[in-house]
């Protein structure tokens, strides 16, 4: 066991009593240590019932023959960050996170890990610190939150809040009316209800077989969620005993799996920043086109919120990730999972609960959720929600207005000076130039809310939440501040988007691209200390997964 290192031999005592000192016995000195890394904390409702589920790991862990010591890391709602400068910080957290976690492990010679996380940024920081340390590691993900009520309907954060201020906006609804509903849509612990970034992910993470069997689903604060985290401390202590370690599970077949799920589900566009940044912790090759490969190949057949009207507790109880495993078993590749099983004999084993949630026979549409674009705006790619997009807007063509920043776009929207017909550039957000690219939520509900999505774009080097829809293009690469075509362009000049072919341009001549960038000058940064300006230094770009290099 990696913890002989700090247990075993004479020369060892002044390491055994500073252990001894946290209240363990003797006798656990031959049992594995087992991590904790836990995200709880009173600031995010995703993590607040944290402390239940700490408390069932540590159970199974003991259960299991291991010794179980939790340690902190830290969490961001992205919901309460967004629309300000803490956005900054939300993606750049993620390899904090994961340096965190990197640092304990070792630090003090961890037999394994359990990984307690929920929120958008969390959960793959904590994939990338699983692969980066390759030692025994189990996720749990803490639940989705559960729909609020209102007015006769079932409500949720981001359809019903965010766009809900642009209802208010433009005098469809009261203010009464706004007050009711925000005290409605988030009733309680829990990530956000729909395929948000947060669902997504531990969609994703039980599909490349790092927690579980029904972890992605099982709604937060439920007996089954306590039951699983319970199971998880067990089964943490089997994969110490066995060495199986997280790079023998997150390889090219379980990165190609989670695509195959992302497509089927529509998930969040975040996901391309995130499996990629995995990958590169796992020392797996990965380029950015196959997201697009597997999109042509894979039906899409979910259409939760905020595409739809289904929620995360109709996933699960039509089955959840092993009926959509069973759904598209067809295209699965063969890998293990922590659960010691196959994935491709949980997905024979399971089937669906209710069609009109998972429709495996009549899909939503025959395109994956997700289509990357190129063109002379994004040569290295860009990212679209497809499957939030209507179909009268999946060609589109428009007079750019220009913005350097979310705040000012978003200043000019409810100013009420964005019209049908134009598409909103925001640049100046990509990872450099956020720094942190944040996400652009705000601006596309609001654009929503105010009706105008069938009728404007928008397009960003920044990103976009899982709970954005319509016609929005983000991770445009290279971004402007690495002096992609993005930073060249101006109020007036045509966009092009083709979302059936795969294309975003804007109707300029390389000759006159060329003129522009004579005049053009790289900016300074936005935040000149701490340590975002490190990392605004140190970041890649969007196409490779915003990684540290």
């Amino acid at each position: 066991m990696k913890s002989n290192t700090i247990k075993c031999g004479a020369n060892r005592a002044p390491n055994r009593s500073l252990v001894y000192a946290t209240g363990i016995s003797p006798k656990d000195k031959n049992k594995p240590y087992i991590g904790i890394a836990s995200s709880f904390t009173d600031l995010v409702p995703g993590h607040i019932g944290m402390r239940d589920l700490e408390r069932f790991i540590e159970r199974g862990i003991a259960a299991g023959g291991g010794v179980p010591f939790i340690f902190g890391t830290p969490a961001i709602c992205d919901g309460i960050a967004m629309g300000h400068s803490g956005m900054h910080y939300s993606l750049a957290s993620r390899e904090l996170i994961c340096d965190m976690i990197e640092s304990v492990a070792n630090a003090h010679c961890l037999d394994g890990l359990v990984l307690l996380t929920n929120c958008d940024k969390i959960t793959p920081g904590m994939l990338m610190a699983a692969s980066r340390l390759n030692i025994p590691s189990i996720v749990v993900t803490a639940g989705p939150m559960l729909t609020g009520f209102y007015n006769k309907k079932r409500r949720s954060f981001v359809r019903d809040t965010f766009e809900a201020v642009g209802l208010y906006q433009s005098k469809k609804i009261n203010l009464k009316e706004l007050e009711e509903l925000e005290m409605c849509a988030c009733p309680g612990a829990g990530s956000c209800q729909g395929l948000y970034t947060a669902n997504t992910m531990a969609c994703l993470t039980e599909t490349m077989g790092m927690s579980m069997p029904g972890c992605a689903t099982a709604p937060a604060v439920s007996a089954k969620k306590r039951r699983i985290a319970y199971e998880s401390g067990i089964q943490v202590v089997e994969l110490v005993k066995k060495n199986i370690t997280p790079r023998s599970i997150i390889n090219k077949n379980s990165l190609h799996n989670a695509i195959v799920v992302d497509m089927a589900l529509g998930g969040s566009s975040n996901t391309v920043l995130h499996l990629p940044a995995i990958a590169h912790e796992a020392k797996v090759d990965f380029k950015l086109d196959l997201f697009d490969k597997i999109s042509r190949q894979v039906n899409h057949i979910t259409l939760l919120e905020p595409a739809g009207d289904h929620y995360m507790e109709d996933l699960e109880n039509a089955g959840g990730i092993s009926a959509v495993l069973s759904a598209v078993k067809a295209k699965l590749l063969p890998n293990k999972t922590v659960s010691g099983f196959n994935i491709k004999d949980i997905a024979k084993k399971s089937h669906v609960l209710d069609t009109d949630v998972i429709r495996e026979k009549n899909p939503y549409h025959k395109e994956g959720g997700i289509a990357i674009l190129t063109g002379n705006i994004a040569p290295d790619g860009s990212v679209v929600k497809q499957a939030a997009v209507s179909e009268k807007m999946k060609k589109f063509t428009g007079k750019a207005k220009v913005f350097n920043s979310e705040e000012l776009a978003m200043n000019a929207i409810m100013a009420g000076k964005i019209k049908k017909g134009d598409v909103v550039v925001i640049r100046y957000e990509g990872p450099k130039g956020g720094p942190g690219m944040r996400e652009m939520l705000a601006p596309t509900s609001m654009i929503h809310g105010m009706g105008l999505s069938d009728s404007v774009a928008l397009i960003t080097d920044g990103r976009f939440s899982g709970g954005t829809r319509g016609p929005c293009i983000g991770h445009v690469s290279p971004e402007a501040m690495e002096g992609g075509v993005i930073a060249v362009i101006k109020d007036g000049d045509i966009i092009d988007i083709n979302i059936p072919e795969r294309k975003i341009n804007v109707k300029l001549t390389k000759e006159e691209i060329d003129r522009r960038f004579k005049t053009w000058k790289k900016p300074e940064p936005k935040i000149k200390t701490g340590w975002l300006n490190r990392y605004s230094r140190l970041v890649t770009s969007a196409s490779t997964g915003a990684v540290l290099k």
